[in-house]
């Protein structure tokens, strides 16, 4: 089988497609064939070598976390999976016996980590962690949902907003930012996304956003915002300075969920604000296999549309990840191996 494996950790021309034997099922496991797969900035920052998780000696390197496709074939002690379901993967992996993964959340997990391999022709996955697909739910659609959709969604529940609430959503038009904006208008949460693109916002607008701002800079995203309203929430993918922005404009007893570093690894808050006014900081990543099922079901339902923007051939998955770095996109880049 073809796989688009990392073989150099120097962007997307590191990218190269090899051969590699397709796998065979062991105990509690089947083989996916993969007719899509949607790509993140974290596959990227591994692809950039900002990753911790992933140096030279580990290559030829297969990422790709968000997996649909069609079983191929299942292992020993598979009793709810047959060759010819659809499904999509959640890419979650715990080690399911310490306190969390007995107790939930299960991302919580003491050992939590993500499954790579899915931008490949087929993919070995745990049985259990594959979610059958109805008919009506494209995989190139569902491929969209596990990272994006299912960290927004479990953030919002985190932030535990209610209708007719308000959501600060700064760097709106990324992945995770245009699945918060979707998801928000499903729950009956208004929000305010900003983004440095006048194009992109007009699209998040027609999306479901209440209120845009354009710009980056924090100091007048911090006065633009002001002027809409006072949020009751934050939902945080950049980090950086877009943290104390965030903890200026919330109300007293608001909460921030924060997932993500891309502006920036450090914040700087204002501390006696933070425990003045009750406000939360709370850490979220990923969500629950049972967040990913409900999110099928909404895009089931035609509640929810994930935003794909574009899709690419697992032979210009170098190319994917060069349009994901431009920056240029509002949506999901889905590749299609199959």
């Amino acid at each position: 089988m073809r796989a688009a494996a990392f073989t150099e950790l120097t962007g997307p021309d590191g990218v190269s497609i090899v051969e590699r034997p397709t796998p065979d099922p062991g105990p509690g496991e089947a083989v996916v064939d993969v007719e899509a797969c949607s790509i993140n900035r974290h596959d990227l920052w591994i692809l950039d070598g900002e990753s911790a998780m992933v140096d030279p000696s580990d290559l030829p390197f297969v990422t790709g976390l968000d997996v649909a496709g069609v079983v191929q074939a299942v292992g020993d002690g598979v009793t709810d999976l047959s060759p010819g379901d659809r499904v999509v993967l959640c890419p979650n992996q715990t080690c399911g016996t310490c306190r969390f993964c007995r107790e939930g959340p299960e991302n919580l997990c003491e050992s939590f980590s993500l499954y790579h391999g899915g931008l490949a022709e087929s993919a070995r996955v745990d049985a259990d962690r594959l979610i059958p697909l109805p008919d009506d739910v494209s995989a190139t659609t569902a491929a969209a949902l596990p990272t994006a959709y299912l960290t927004a969604y479990h953030m919002l529940r985190r932030a535990d907003v209610s209708p007719g609430d308000l959501a600060f959503v700064p760097g709106a038009t990324g992945g995770v930012g245009v699945a918060t904006v979707q998801l928000a208008d499903v729950l009956g949460v208004r929000t305010v996304g900003t983004s440095s693109s006048s194009s992109k916002l007009d699209r998040l607008a027609r999306l479901g956003a209440d209120h845009t701002v354009r710009g980056t800079d924090p100091d007048r995203l911090r006065a633009a915002v002001s002027e809409i309203g006072t949020p009751d929430a934050v939902i945080n993918h950049l980090g950086g300075p877009y943290t104390g922005v965030g903890l200026d404009l919330m109300r007293r007893g608001g909460r921030m969920v924060i997932c993500g570093r891309t502006a920036g690894d450090t914040s700087e808050i204002d501390i006696p604000d933070l425990f003045l006014g009750h406000k939360h900081v709370v850490g979220s990543t990923m969500g629950t296999q049972a967040d990913l099922e409900r999110l099928v079901d909404l895009v089931a339902a035609g509640d929810l549309d994930p935003v794909v923007d574009e899709t690419f051939p697992l032979s210009a998955t170098g190319e994917a990840f060069a349009t994901m770095r431009d920056r240029d996109t509002l949506g999901k880049l889905v590749v299609t191996p199959r």
